[in-house]
């Protein structure tokens, strides 16, 4: 078992009368139904169906905290509060590190609600740490589980990143923002691209190096470790010998994506 402190990733509660409404009827992710204690994962995305924010969504009695990557959670906080106008929630910064434990999820810690593999969170000092953030990282890549605020930017589509396999999105909860064209996209079948893992010998390729199909495009790498990177591919590119930097990629589907 490790555990390890996500410097990366910060904290906002979001608490009120309509703290609850305000954020189900934004995100991504079925707020009114989360109970304390729970955790669910989640987005806030632009009207047009592009992402913005990964969130997990963390269920307490009086209000709902969000954990978000630690560099957007001043422009969360700002975004949230253009959305309030005249709803009862207090927006603020919560100080509680975030905390990843792996391969399972030990007493204090919930269950990652993206894939049990992933191990569980927890908010506040509960456990003392015994390795570092890239340990962990290391551990997300290995599972090809993609990290939307390394991976995704706002040209993405929750999708492209598996929310929709990640329990990331919540089809029936009815409206949230940007919830046509993520539909519409489930529905259709019109998915033409996604984060996939790639494998190759040496050191990552830097972010934005392309994959190339022959001479074609066919991706792009985000981020990596030595050996292995997370890759935006386009699926009708992925037959043939792959190339990045002149290097042989592999392809691997993750078991969480088959099907």
């Amino acid at each position: 078992m490790h555990v390890a402190r996500l410097s990366s990733r910060a904290v906002v509660r979001v608490s009120g009368p309509d703290a609850r409404a305000f954020l189900h009827g934004l995100l991504t992710q079925d707020v009114e139904s989360l109970a304390p204690g729970a955790l669910r994962f989640g987005a806030l995305l632009t009207p047009q169906g592009r992402m913005l924010f990964d969130l997990f969504l963390w269920g307490e009695a009086k209000g709902v905290v969000l954990d978000v990557a630690a560099d957007r959670r001043a422009a969360l906080m700002q975004r949230l509060g253009l959305y309030r106008l005249r709803a009862q929630v207090e927006i603020a910064a919560d100080d509680r590190p975030v905390l990843a434990a792996w391969p399972e999820a030990p007493a204090g810690f919930v269950a990652d609600p993206r894939l049990a593999a992933l191990g569980g969170r927890a908010l506040g000092e509960v456990a003392v740490p015994d390795t570092d953030e890239a340990a962990y990282q290391a551990h997300r890549l290995s599972l090809g589980v993609p990290d939307p605020a390394l991976d995704l930017d706002e040209t993405s589509y929750p999708i492209d990143g598996g929310l929709d396999r990640l329990n990331g999105i919540d089809f029936g909860k009815g409206c949230f923002i940007g919830q046509e064209t993520t539909s519409r996209m489930k529905r259709r079948g019109e998915i033409k691209k996604r984060m996939l893992p790639i494998t190759f010998d040496g050191p990552p390729p830097a972010p934005g190096t392309e994959v190339l199909n022959g001479e074609l495009r066919a991706g792009e790498v985000r981020t990596g470790l030595d050996g292995t990177a997370i890759a935006l591919l386009r699926l009708d590119r992925l037959e043939g010998d792959l190339t990045v930097d002149g290097r042989p990629v592999r392809v691997r589907t993750p078991a969480w994506l088959e099907g």
